[in-house]
C-alpha cells in the first residue's frame, strides 16, 4: 500500500527513499467498510484522505434533509471537507464509503509539518490543491452552462468506471437530476 502513495507523489515530485520514509511517517493507514462515515457533517474534520482503493462520496445534507453529492473520490484521489479541514471548523459535508475503502490519512498538523520540513511536499500539495480547484470550477461551469444530457455525457466520457461502481441514485444526485431523468438520459 505504501508503494501506491509513493508512486502517486512521484508523478509530481521525485523522492529519495529517505524522503519517502519521512513523508509516510506523517500519514496513518486506515481500512473502512462500505457505508462507513469518515467525516460527519457538524463534527470536526481530523484528516485529509488519499484513496488507495475503494470509492468515497462527499455529501452535503441541506436543511430539508436532501442529500447532494458534491464529489466522488476513487483511487489516487484526495478528499476531505477541505474548508473545515484547513480552518479546523465543523464539517459542512459528510464523507462516506460507497465501497470498502483503504486510505492514507494526514492531520492538518502533519500536513503543515511535512510542508515545512520538506518544501517539495509543499509544492506537491499545492499542485494537487490547484488541480482540485480547477476541477471544482469546471463542475460549477458545467452546472451553469450545460443541460442534464450534456453533464451526463461529460461524466460518462471523463469517468466511465463510475457508472459501474456507483448506484444510479447517487449519480443522479451528483448530476442534479432525478433518478427517472437519469434513466432517460442513459437509454
Amino acid at each position: 500500500m505504501k508503494e501506491k502513495l509513493k508512486k502517486h507523489i512521484e508523478k509530481v515530485i521525485p523522492l529519495t527513499d529517505d524522503e519517502y520514509s519521512f513523508v509516510v511517517s506523517h500519514f496513518s493507514f486506515k481500512n473502512y467498510k462500505k457505508n462507513d462515515i469518515l467525516i460527519q457533517q457538524g463534527e470536526k474534520v481530523k484528516y485529509c484522505y488519499f484513496v488507495v482503493s475503494g470509492l468515497l462520496k462527499l455529501v452535503y445534507g441541506d436543511k430539508n434533509g436532501k442529500q447532494h453529492i458534491v464529489s466522488f473520490a476513487m483511487e489516487d484521489w484526495w478528499e476531505s471537507d477541505f474548508s473545515a479541514y484547513f480552518t479546523q471548523t465543523k464539517a459542512k459535508m459528510s464523507l462516506q464509503c460507497i465501497e470498502d475503502t483503504n486510505v492514507f490519512c494526514i492531520t492538518l498538523e502533519d500536513y503543515q509539518k511535512l510542508s515545512t520540513d520538506l518544501p517539495k511536499m509543499q509544492s506537491f500539495f499545492l499542485k494537487k490543491s490547484n488541480s482540485g480547484h480547477i476541477a471544482s470550477q469546471y463542475r460549477i461551469l458545467s452546472f451553469l452552462t450545460s443541460n442534464a444530457k450534456e453533464r451526463y455525457e461529460q461524466l460518462l466520457k471523463q469517468y466511465p468506471s463510475l457508472f459501474q461502481r456507483v448506484p444510479k441514485t447517487l449519480l443522479a444526485s451528483y448530476l442534479g437530476v432525478s433518478r427517472e431523468t437519469l434513466s432517460r438520459l442513459s437509454s
